[in-house]
This record gives C-alpha cells, sequence and structure tokens, in this order.
C-alpha cells in the first residue's frame, strides 16, 4: 500500500516519525491529497474497516501536532476520511493513551486493519519503541482487521475494558 504524508512541520524535527518515514522512502511527501487517497482523520464521522481497502489506493497521514490538531484538521482535504479505532500509543511521549499515536502508529495500525500486516511490522521495525505499539494492540488490531462494520467497535473496546476510556 501506498503510504503518503502531507507534512506540517510543527514538532520537533528529530522526533517526528512522518519525517523519519519519508527520509528512509518509506512515505512520500506530498502537496495535494488525490480523490482515492484515505486521509486519516481523528476528527472523522468514519472508522476505518477493513473493506475501505477496495475503495483507496493510498494513505494519507497528515503530520502536524496533536496540540494544533483540531487546527489542521478543520481544512477541507480532498480524499476518503477515516478515522482509526481506539489503538494505545507505544510511543515514549504519548505511552498507552489511547489514540494519541504519532504518524507512524497510524499507518501501522491502518496497514494491519486493511491487512497489509508485514508492512505494518516492517514500518514499526525503525522505531526503537515500534515492537510496543504492536504489543500493546495486538489483540485489538486481530479484531479491528475482522470487523465487518463499525457497530462491532464498541462492543471490542467493552471487552477489553476500554470503552469508559474512549468515551470521555
Amino acid at each position: 500500500m501506498k503510504l503518503q504524508i502531507l507534512m506540517f512541520y510543527q514538532d520537533d524535527p528529530k522526533k517526528c516519525t512522518a519525517a523519519k518515514m519519508i527520509k528512509f522512502g518509506l512515505a512520500q511527501n506530498i502537496k495535494k491529497i488525490g480523490s482515492k487517497g484515505m486521509v486519516l482523520d481523528p476528527f472523522s464521522d468514519k472508522f476505518l474497516l477493513p473493506k475501505d481497502k477496495s475503495v483507496i489506493h493510498s494513505i494519507v497521514g497528515i503530520d502536524c501536532s496533536w496540540n494544533l490538531a483540531d487546527k489542521a484538521f478543520s481544512k477541507n482535504f480532498n480524499g476518503i476520511k477515516r478515522k482509526l479505532p481506539p489503538l494505545l500509543a507505544g510511543n515514549p511521549l504519548n505511552y498507552s493513551k489511547l489514540s494519541k499515536l504519532t504518524t507512524v502508529e497510524a499507518f501501522a495500525g491502518s496497514l494491519f486493519i486493511l491487512g497489509f500486516k508485514e508492512q505494518a511490522l516492517s514500518l514499526l521495525d525503525k522505531f526503537k519503541w515500534g515492537h510496543t505499539f504492536y504489543d500493546l494492540n495486538k489483540n485489538l488490531l486481530v479484531e479491528y482487521s475482522e470487523l465487518e462494520s463499525e457497530d462491532q467497535i464498541e462492543q471490542i473496546l467493552k471487552d477489553y475494558g476500554l470503552l469508559d476510556l474512549f468515551l470521555r
């Protein structure tokens, strides 16, 4: 799956997972989002589901600071907007916080849900803490990769004791 990043350059470049992905040729830096690009948008009304794989040709990450995310995502981006089902961050800055993911974690979660497990794990291998994200979310990712509808997400979160955290 093709990975693309729209960079806002708001974070420390030394800690920016998107910049590292671009530097190592794992993702392409873009200026414009195509209509078949699936935009990872934490404010979208729709969750990413495995069936979305059939209508997209790339995954697009918007790299911005979490502190400025509401402003960045208020722009009207082209593409198919989806948010990830809740996952726990494995990165050192937001460790175990629900849905406070780095760009690489968001890409890896998306790839896994869409059926590109090897590509997801390969991405995570480039980061010292990448395996932590996978370890924290392994079971959730497997369940999310089998989703048929958004209605199932709440039950999965309930089963893992994460529903209260998600609803906050």
